[in-house]
């Protein structure tokens, strides 16, 4: 499963093609790249309480619950809106969105490899059966897929030439999905389609007209099975067959936080204003529904190593049974800590770290996930008003923040 959001003046995905071909800069182990710091370099963190105040026992904690110091930091041409698909970690690499597009060795942050058109503004970094997909660059109607190891393009998809700027929203491993505005005679738009492209051949497996009025930017999407399913800025809920694309069922969400849901197995999580709804994707019958404190309202909610985590406006944070909603633990450890409310998570050796949006009291906190206590918060102190985004390889948790990237122990 993947989920992702794409807009001008929203959010993610990955590399592009350069010019009339691929102009690709493949760096050895010792290429200069654009750095700034030496390995050991990082942030402030700590300051707040930490739980217990005890060193932390794994998810790189330093003395006296403080956080780790960074294993190397990097200056990157990031450009970020936000989105949770602009910065992943694969293949032994960490690459932000932004142009060029950077690859760096995730042991060392050095640069192995950069597209020097980058990714488009707002597209996300999608991530699917081994290969990178993102719109190109050069805006020419294509989509195309990368070796992330090397950088190498090794799939193009289009649409046609009564298509204009296609951008992937999901992928799986038969089809790439895209959106793309449908062009009039006078080479204007007024509607756009959605479409799914053979991830063998390229070729269009369907294409379906989108709603008068409906927009191509904002989307946030993700594919589980037989259904993709995603929202908009018009506030719709839909669910749509992956083999032919038909619509299965749609709903409106007006209390949903900027569209952001999660999937898990056969039911779609939305946060609704102070309610956090189950729909089955099969009918969108609802399934649960968990309710949030006085005066509080749900925020990005994720389903992490098979627990679904989400935090409220009054910065409590929730593990809870995907399948059924029910509780497992909630820690108000981030409050109690002066710290903002987290919008992504992701999981490490048994520590669950989060990140925040745009905020000074923001940055990167480590939980223990089976319990929820602090272990430690980290913040550069830069002040760059970009949102915090973290990715994990399992071995480092990364950390982006403006045009600076930092590992971290996991």
């Amino acid at each position: 499963m993947t989920s992702t959001t794409v807009g001008g003046a929203s959010r993610r995905r990955i590399l592009r093609l350069a010019g009339g071909g691929l102009t690709l800069a493949v760096l050895g182990a010792g290429a200069a790249g654009c750095r700034e710091g030496d390995a050991g370099s990082g942030g402030t963190g700590g300051d707040r309480p930490g739980g217990s105040g005890e060193p932390s026992a794994g998810g790189g904690g330093g003395e006296d619950g403080k956080a780790p110091k960074a294993l190397w930091t990097r200056s990157v041409p990031a450009e970020t809106y936000g989105d949770n698909d602009e910065l992943v970690a694969v293949a032994g690499l960490v690459i932000a969105s932004g142009s060029p597009l950077s690859a760096r060795d995730a042991a060392t942050g050095e640069e192995r490899w950069s597209l020097p058109d980058g990714a488009a503004p707002g597209a996300p970094l999608l991530v699917g059966d081994g290969t990178l997909y993102l719109a190109s660059g050069t805006y020419d109607g294509t989509v195309s897929g990368y070796d992330p190891a090397s950088g190498k393009e090794t799939w193009q998809g289009r649409l046609g030439k009564k298509y204009r700027q296609p951008r992937p929203i999901a992928v799986d491993e038969r089809q790439v999905y895209v959106v793309a505005e449908v062009l009039e005679e006078d080479n204007s738009s007024h509607t756009n389609v959605i479409a799914g492209l053979d991830a063998g051949t390229g070729k269009v497996v369907w294409s379906e007209q989108r709603d008068l009025g409906t927009e191509q930017n904002g989307i946030h999407a993700s594919v589980r099975g037989r259904h993709l399913v995603y929202t908009d800025f018009k506030k719709n809920l839909t669910v749509r067959d992956t083999s032919s694309g038909r619509q299965v069922w749609t709903q409106k969400t007006d209390k949903t936080n900027y569209g952001f849901f999660t999937v898990h197995e056969d039911l779609v999580i939305v946060p609704q204003g102070d309610r956090l709804q189950a729909f089955a994707l099969a009918d969108g019958a609802r399934k649960w529904s968990v309710k949030s404190t006085h005066l509080t309202v749900f925020k990005e909610p994720a389903v992490v190593d098979g627990v679904l985590y989400v935090a409220d406006s009054g910065r409590t944070v929730r593990a809870l049974d995907p399948a059924t909603g029910k509780e497992r633990w909630q820690s108000k450890d981030l409050a109690a800590a002066g710290f903002q409310v987290p919008r992504q998570y992701v999981a490490a050796g048994g520590v669950l770290y989060v990140a925040t949006d745009l905020d000074k009291d923001g940055g990167v906190a480590a939980l223990d996930a089976a319990s929820g206590r602090l272990r430690w918060t980290f913040n550069d102190g830069s002040g760059d008003h970009h949102a915090w985004l973290v990715a994990t390889d399992g071995k480092r948790v990364f950390a982006l923040h403006g045009k600076k990237l930092y590992a971290l122990p996991a």
